[in-house]
């Protein structure tokens, strides 16, 4: 007896509210539990968008208009077809679409039917699924937990028990979830704002999420879509809030481009202050109201550690993988894409000091003495990072010791100072190869030792404890550890070595294929051991040949010091923020600090105590003496006596450099205070030699101390 030919869909066109899917039969129309519920009238054809997707025969081959979300029309069909001769083993009957990946397991069934039975659905790689027999599981060690916990989204107490319908957080162990609450949560933030509610976790709790079958569409969040929905707060605030306002005109008086233009307060908004009321020399000069300022600085707040993810061995299931990997993606419009663009864009254009302010919330206020030896800061910082007690989340605090000391006398230092000449020492070390820009060197010693790794870890703790710019950074080494080294292509400057370059640059300048030929046959035995000998038939081969010196030389020969120093840089969340604000962190790492300028010194230092005017007049003087060249101290000079750096912070100082005038014949720098000590004179002429002396000897001193300790 012959089978009556399938027929795609046995209702009419028009009848679209009781259209049944093709391959579970059933016409529900719940977006949450079967994806979007989809008809193509032209063929009339209705499938849910996660019936389709995990179907276990069919890829998708189209692009995204064509067919039914890019599958074509022809492979539905034959997978309608396959799946018709297979029978559910949930319901009993047939169309079973999709498959338990398990080796040796044969059961099929349709997508609801798979969630009657708490099936698990991955949408991801290659969109496998589980029967209930062989379904991942979340492993928990032990179970701590006594009472009853709440649900952190819903907050309906359940029992912390791993179970299909109740979920961990991978990275929070007392955060636990309803499948349906996460579900419905998923779909609303999507994959920008899908993350864990207690630690604000991205990566590691979307990876256990879509592995325990949660799914994550590729979409903005629902709150995003709504047109006008933040109507309500495009008011600005314009009020001063500041406790003496000078401004004539009263507290709600604003003057944009003046000094009586509002300023919001930068971490609520909803405080605000006139510029000249809290000294501010500019609207972009970051301010915080009274509030604000105490939870930032005073706050015993600490970031959620960040916990690795199970490994393969850990997991309770086996890797399945198909023979052919699938082609199939979840749907993302142009529209989402464009909005992922300008997202990114905003996030990119976030200020790094806020950036740094934010990374330095993790630092416990009770702080922990390091015991450096200024003369030798290399080793010193090497001996206390590598200790097994030292946790970089502690604040810093510096005594100075001097091994060859008999009295074995210590001295406070500054941290900013410690900081400062590590950079230094830093960026001019054997780890680092070229000029101005540089990128990672290839030291075996160095690499044995895990110096590169020390490099990386010390590069974050200094970014986060308020050190300086490092500003070294080549923009081949900074989109490497941005984008990944796979996406960088490196430039000829990016070449320190001398031999290397003048190959590239003959090849690259060879006007024939008589004279490339002969360089690459001068250079065969090098381009053979490097791998880059290629086939060349044109004279246009030779761009290639060069971008494969190029990536060898710069990016392949030190994968691993690359790797390592990238470990280093993960250091108190460091890498994860420059990956996410790339524009922020390029303008540190890969530029130095614009020069400091006698109005940028005269902001920068406060005056707490009443001061003498004249000395005041003197220093304003003496500033300007110093940048019209007059005077042989620079800015930087005054910067370093006073706080041990030659630069501002991208952080900021904490504490505010700060100056007082006392009846005294020479300035004094104290640079654990950040504070400067201006003489008290009664002429300009004796105040500037007495300033000069004292700065150019004291940093004389400093340089003769570092310089005979290197000769030994």
């Amino acid at each position: 007896m012959l089978r009556e030919p399938l027929k795609m869909n046995e209702n009419k066109p028009g009848d679209s509210q009781t259209l049944a899917c093709v391959f579970c039969r059933k016409n529900d129309d719940c977006p949450n539990k079967y994806g979007e519920k989809k008809t193509n009238e032209k063929w009339n054809l209705t499938v849910h968008y996660y019936c389709l997707l995990m179907s276990s025969g069919i890829w998708q081959r189209g692009k995204e208009e064509e067919g039914v979300y890019g599958f074509l029309i022809e492979d539905i069909r034959k997978e309608v077809n396959r799946a018709s001769k297979l029978k559910c083993c949930v319901c009993k009957k047939n169309g079973a679409s999709i498959g338990c990946v398990a080796p040796r397991c044969k059961r099929s069934y349709h997508f609801p039917c798979g969630l009657q039975r708490e099936c698990i659905f991955q949408f991801t790689g290659n969109f496998a699924s589980f029967c209930w027999k062989h379904r991942p599981v979340q492993i928990v060690a032990s179970n701590n937990y006594r009472d009853s916990l709440p649900c952190t989204i819903c907050l309906e107490y359940i029992e912390p028990v791993p179970t299909y319908n109740i979920l961990r957080s991978p990275c929070c162990k007392n955060a636990w979830f309803h499948r349906d609450c996460l579900q419905v949560q998923a779909i609303n933030a999507g994959v920008f704002f899908f993350r864990c509610t207690i630690c604000s976790n991205t990566d590691t709790f979307q990876e256990e999420m879509l592995r325990m079958g949660i799914h994550i569409p590729e979409k903005d969040a629902s709150w995003e879509l709504e047109e006008n929905a933040y109507q309500d707060l495009l008011q600005h605030y314009e009020h001063c809030d500041v406790r003496r306002c000078r401004c004539k005109e009263g507290r709600d008086y604003n003057a944009p481009d003046s000094k009586w233009e509002i300023k919001r307060c930068q971490c609520c908004g909803s405080s605000g202050t006139h510029l000249a009321c809290s000294s501010l020399r500019s609207w972009e000069q970051n301010w915080e109201c009274l509030e604000c300022r105490s939870i930032i600085y005073n706050s015993d707040f600490q970031k959620a550690k960040k916990h690795a993810l199970s490994n393969s061995n850990n997991v309770a299931i086996t890797d399945c993988l198909l023979e052919e990997s699938s082609p199939k993606l979840p749907r993302q419009s142009p529209g989402a894409q464009r909005k992922d663009l300008l997202r990114q864009g905003s996030k990119f254009r976030r200020d790094i000091s806020t950036i740094l302010i934010e990374l330095g919330f993790q630092i416990k206020k009770k702080p922990r003495r390091l015991f450096i030896n200024k003369a030798n800061i290399w080793n010193s910082a090497l001996d206390v990072f590598r200790n097994q007690k030292f946790n970089p989340s502690y604040a810093i605090e510096i005594t100075y010791v001097n091994e060859n000391d008999k009295f074995a006398r210590e001295l406070p230092g500054s941290k900013q100072e410690f900081l400062s000449l590590l950079m230094q020492h830093l960026e001019n070390s054997s780890l680092f190869e070229g000029s101005l820009s540089k990128n990672l060197s290839l030291n075996s010693q160095a690499l044995k030792e895990n110096l590169y790794y020390e490099a990386g870890k010390m590069l974050a703790i200094s970014l986060v404890h308020g050190g300086p710019s490092p500003g070294f950074f080549s923009k081949t080494l900074f989109n490497c550890l941005v984008y990944g080294p796979e996406n960088t292509q490196p430039i000829l400057d990016d070449v320190s070595d001398f031999d290397v370059a003048q190959i590239i640059v003959r090849i690259n300048t060879a006007t024939n294929m008589t004279d490339l030929n002969s360089v690459v046959n001068e250079c065969y035995n090098y381009l053979e051991l490097i791998g880059c000998l290629r086939l060349l038939t044109t004279l246009s081969d030779k761009y290639m040949l060069v971008k494969d010196i190029l990536f060898y030389h710069v990016i392949k020969r030190v994968q691993a010091p690359f790797e390592s120093f990238k470990q280093g840089l993960k250091t108190l969340g460091v890498l994860e923020k420059i990956q996410t604000y790339p524009e922020a962190f390029c303008n540190i790492l890969c530029h130095k600090p614009e020069n400091l300028s006698a109005k940028i010194l005269r902001d920068l230092f406060t005056v707490h105590t009443l001061p003498d005017v004249q000395a005041l007049g003197f220093w304003n003087s003496y500033l300007q003496t110093i940048e019209d060249g007059k005077s042989a101290t620079t800015m930087e000079d005054i910067l370093i006596f006073a706080t041990g750096c030659s630069s501002i912070p991208p952080a900021g100082f904490k504490p505010t450099p700060s100056i007082e005038c006392l009846h005294m014949d020479f300035p004094v720098g104290n640079k654990c205070n950040n504070s400067l000590t201006l003489p008290i004179t009664s002429t300009y002429k004796e105040f500037q030699e007495n300033m000069d002396f004292a700065i150019r000897n004291t940093l004389r001193l400093g340089k003769e101390e570092s310089s005979h300790y290197n000769e030994h």
